[in-house]
């Protein structure tokens, strides 16, 4: 619980006003404590690698952080960085940027392949680390990564933007408040239509070139792991090709466009999850979850309202005519969370993934502070990931009913 010193009265009492929400809600929203105007005097000096995903976060407005240095291997993203973050100290490479002895942390954004080994590179030389999705490509990579960031004792983040989605913050405090009831099920989708032009540069090919569906799942997996705390504990997963040219001689020898996973999870619940590269889909990233009083459906559309079912004791008649009771569906404005007191001021405003990248920014800085684990640290970030690995296992052994490891402490 928030300790009273910490409230801010009236104005806290007025955004729970606005916004329907009581203080048991607010005190599982994420790290209210140091954004509520408590100031460090320590500063968390940051280098960032990856000058595409890299140059979208807000460590420069962040007031307990100083971006030290940049580096890309391509000088026109390293000039970028540069420029995004007001940074003038670059370096070629991350090898010569972690032996930088001014900065405390790193954040990795650089191709998927490579995280594993960049991750372990950097907390060798000593420096925390935030990391892009997915944690890792495979499960011996997993085991490394786990066992690196206990053998070294730092922090280690993984940047998953599904879980500051806005409307996974609120679905997070109604679950928590107990809204939902019994959450018997669940659906997660990731469409990304089109993404094979993003396969070449160049007239060569990219570490996307070929990646299996489900070997990126943390965008689906985070949305209810990250609600519920459950652990996925088996898989059946299958996949869609086409046996087009476009998906031959890949690196990952990975024969699928689409990929659906059906999961156990450590309740005994359902949980379906589908990442589809082609077809006729809407760009989207979304869950639907659903309890036995109430279900929230999220919109297909970013930004836009969401769906709310709630159990009634009304009566109505099906289209067959015949009277049951039905439920109440109503629309759900999405709260803007990012404008409230969970963030540092100068991060209060919009960032990308749906108002995400402010709020990773905010606890990965926070986290470091306060010497506190991050929400999504190595083991939360290993349950995203590992199920996607087993699941895309499933899908080349045609739908194999098969056991996913946990790699909790």
């Amino acid at each position: 619980m928030l300790k009273p010193e910490l409230i801010q009265s009236i104005d806290r009492r007025k955004f729970i006003g606005n916004t329907g929400l009581g203080i048991t809600a607010l005190a599982f929203a994420p790290n209210l404590t140091l954004a509520a105007g408590i100031t460090n005097t320590r500063k968390i000096k940051i280098g960032i690698v990856g000058g595409r995903f890299g140059a979208g976060f807000q460590f420069h407005e962040h007031p307990d952080c100083i971006v030290e240095a940049i580096s890309d291997l391509r000088a026109d993203r390293r000039e970028n960085l540069m420029k995004v973050y007001n940074c003038s100290k670059s370096y070629e490479s991350l090898e010569k940027l972690i032996l930088d002895p001014k900065i405390d942390a790193v954040f990795i954004a650089t191709p998927a392949p490579d995280h594993v080994r960049h991750v372990v590179m950097t907390l060798k030389a000593g420096k925390h680390v935030l990391c892009a999705v997915p944690a890792a490509m495979t499960i011996e990579e997993c085991y490394l990564l786990r066992d690196t960031v206990q053998t070294t004792g730092l922090t280690y983040m993984m940047a998953e933007t599904s879980y500051y989605r806005q409307n996974t913050i609120s679905v997070r405090n109604f679950y928590n408040e107990g809204l939902f009831g019994e959450m018997f099920s669940s659906a997660a989708e990731y469409n990304h239509p089109g993404l094979e032009t993003l396969w070449f540069e160049d007239g060569k090919p990219t570490w996307r070139h070929g990646l299996a569906p489900l070997n990126y799942p943390t965008h689906c997996t985070a949305f209810l792991i990250s609600i519920t705390g459950e652990r996925l504990t088996k898989v059946s997963g299958l996949g869609w090709g086409d046996n087009s040219p476009l998906l031959k001689n890949n690196p990952y020898n990975n024969p699928y466009w689409n990929e659906t996973a059906f999961f156990k999870t450590s309740a005994g619940k359902p949980f379906r999850v589908e990442v589809n590269w082609k077809g006729a889909l809407k760009n989207t990233e979304r869950c639907e979850w659903r309890g036995d009083k109430m279900s929230f459906f999220s919109s297909f559309d970013e930004g836009k309202d969401h769906t709310i079912v709630r159990v009634a004791e009304t009566t109505g008649k099906d289209d067959a005519g015949f009277q049951h009771k039905t439920n109440v569906t109503e629309v759900y404005p999405q709260h803007n969370w990012w404008e409230t007191d969970l963030l540092p001021e100068p991060l209060r405003h919009n960032s990308g993934h749906d108002g995400s990248h402010c709020f990773i920014t905010h606890e990965f800085i926070d986290a470091l502070l306060n010497n506190r684990e991050p929400k999504i640290n190595v083991y939360e970030a290993l349950a995203y990931t590992t199920p996607g690995i087993i699941g895309h296992q499933s899908a080349l052994k045609n739908g194999e009913y098969l056991d996913i490891p946990n790699f909790d402490h």
